[in-house]
């Protein structure tokens, strides 16, 4: 099933910055809110809870982000759609340390 509004991802670096509510995040991804719960309910995203309510980070966001496009364009179902955003993360923080 493909996504109709599947948002343009810059594979760069996340920033730092202030945390998203549910809201905001689902809005930032172009998604149902149902579609962040379920894949914060897996474990394909983690959430920060110490206030009570559900806060994501710059970080989050980009693999949310890599996740749905992974979901919508090659079909994977959200735990392989989160392993192929794993691996994708592990090669770009070894690029990071064999450059740096």
């Amino acid at each position: 099933m493909q996504h109709p509004a599947i948002p343009t991802i810059d594979w760069g670096e996340a920033l730092d910055g202030p945390a998203f509510t549910a809201e905001e995040f689902a809005h930032a991804c172009g998604v149902a809110p149902d579609w962040l719960q379920a894949r914060v309910e897996a474990g394909v995203l983690h959430v920060d809870t110490g206030s009570g309510a559900w806060r994501f980070d710059s970080v989050t966001l980009l693999r949310a982000r890599r996740v749905l496009q992974l979901e919508a364009t090659y079909g994977a179902d959200p735990q392989l759609a989160a392993l192929t955003t794993d691996l994708i993360e592990e090669v770009v923080r070894l690029r990071r340390n064999l450059a740096g």
